[in-house]
């Protein structure tokens, strides 16, 4: 089943004079939505008793609950502060997720910061694989990391390496996020076949099932020199990418991924156009 939410609450959320996340699922499953993304980007992590709440209502609404980890993570640092709080933060989300019955935990996994890319790269390598340690002592196996592709140059996070790190190991399933791929390509995501030849790379590295049930992030975002620079709405007609050519490649390749939309502000409306475009090709 391929399914369609927001990332965190959009404007009309508010507007509608929703206050909590709580309400989330029911409003979701009202438009047809089955999916929702919360946000421990900050560091704020979520108590056992919204979880419950939220858990109870996205069961009664069939709402898949993923999260999204906190921004402050960097792998390719090797400080051992840094090492504590990238253990921290990953660990703390993938256990909150697992509360809220959740699968998929995004990750930035880091920044190449003065660094040779190769350097960072297997600085990187190092403390992934030191933080999988950990991740199989706390009985964490139903819940995937999801490494992100990124918007930015000087981040870990091309679509080659995404799945190269996804390699590592059987919990790691990629997070291709469109628009991020398309500011570190200068716009080039235009075609279904743009769409399909990532999806193909990643099945020849990883096999089907981990790009079938891989996470999605798609909006369409402002880019320049140095990559991303705004997340917008589909309602832009400078930037790309666009959803139609996108939802065209995960149907004729038969995937089942949870597609999140990261539109500034209209977030569950354009999750809704796409889900209203995806039936539209059965």
């Amino acid at each position: 089943m391929v399914r369609f939410g927001p990332s965190g609450n959009c404007e009309k959320f508010y507007e509608l004079g929703f206050k909590d996340s709580e309400q989330a699922p029911k409003w979701l499953n009202s438009m047809g939505l089955s999916a929702y993304e919360y946000g421990f980007t900050l560091g704020r992590f979520i108590t056992e008793e919204k979880a419950k709440k939220m858990l109870d209502e996205a069961k009664k609404y069939n709402i898949k609950i993923s999260v999204h980890a906190p921004y402050y993570i960097n792998f390719c640092n090797v400080l051992e502060k840094s090492k504590e709080n990238n253990t921290k933060y990953v660990l703390n989300s993938l256990k909150g997720l697992k509360m809220l019955g959740g699968t998929n935990c995004v990750v930035h996994v880091g920044s190449q910061m003065k660094l040779d890319r190769n350097e960072a790269f297997k600085n990187l390598e190092r403390g992934i694989k030191d933080f999988l340690d950990v991740y199989y002592q706390n009985d964490l196996s139903s819940q995937h990391i999801n490494p992100e592709t990124m918007g930015k140059y000087m981040n870990i996070g091309t679509v080659d390496e995404i799945l190269e790190i996804c390699s590592w190991d059987k919990a790691i399933y990629p997070c291709f996020d469109f628009g991020h791929i398309n500011c570190l390509t200068q716009g080039k995501l235009k075609t279904k076949q743009d769409f399909l030849e990532i999806f193909e790379k990643g099945i020849e590295k990883l096999g089907f099932e981990k790009i079938s049930d891989c996470h999605i992030h798609f909006s369409k975002i402002k880019y320049g020199e140095k990559g991303e620079i705004a997340h917008l709405t589909f309602e832009d007609n400078v930037f790309g990418p666009n959803y139609e050519p996108f939802l065209e490649s995960v149907y004729e390749l038969k995937l089942n991924p949870t597609i999140i939309s990261e539109s500034k502000g209209t977030q569950a409306d354009d999750a809704k156009t796409m889900l209203d475009y995806f039936n539209s090709l059965k």
